[in-house]
């Protein structure tokens, strides 16, 4: 797993892309997915924050927050732009803020309100995908050469386990 400023220093080709797509309608705004309790998954739009070096989001007390209170696993995907088929994809783990000075920081920028039952969640990076699929789309009406979409993907490098880093 990767901070968002972690992966956003190995990529900033593909982070800025994405935050593009995740931003491209002023607030941030995506698809969240989660783990529900049987295993099955879970779909809510939320409005992603970027802030400082992180990624976050706030979450009322809903299904969404209890799943990832039960379990942190994520995948994110950007809101469709409306004039390509473009889209951005995260996965990671949520893990809740405990610093009151962040919790407060993004709080106050973002005016929350302090009445309402919210968390604030930072999202770490495990993997990020970003597809451009031309001005036609993925889809296209027309029956012309389709061009092949750009992709770009990252994958956090895995981190050995101790005992194993101090032997190789």
């Amino acid at each position: 797993m990767a901070s968002w400023s972690d992966f956003a220093a190995a990529e900033p080709s593909l982070a800025t892309g994405i935050r593009a797509l995740l931003q491209q309608y002023g607030p941030g705004m995506g698809y969240l997915a989660t783990v529900r309790p049987d295993g099955g998954p879970r779909v809510h739009p939320i409005s992603p924050v970027f802030s400082g070096s992180g990624l976050y989001c706030f979450l009322v007390n809903s299904p969404k927050r209890r799943d990832l209170e039960r379990d942190p696993r994520y995948a994110l995907h950007s809101y469709p732009p409306e004039e390509s088929d473009d889209e951005a994809y995260l996965t990671g783990q949520a893990f809740p803020v405990r610093d009151p000075r962040v919790v407060a920081g993004i709080a106050d920028a973002l005016r929350a309100s302090p009445e309402v039952d919210w968390q604030l969640f930072e999202l770490s990076v495990e993997s990020a995908t970003l597809r451009h699929h031309g001005p036609a789309g993925a889809l296209p009406l027309a029956v012309t050469p389709l061009p092949m979409p750009i992709s770009q993907s990252w994958r956090a490098p895995r981190k050995l386990p101790r005992t194993l880093a101090m032997v190789s």
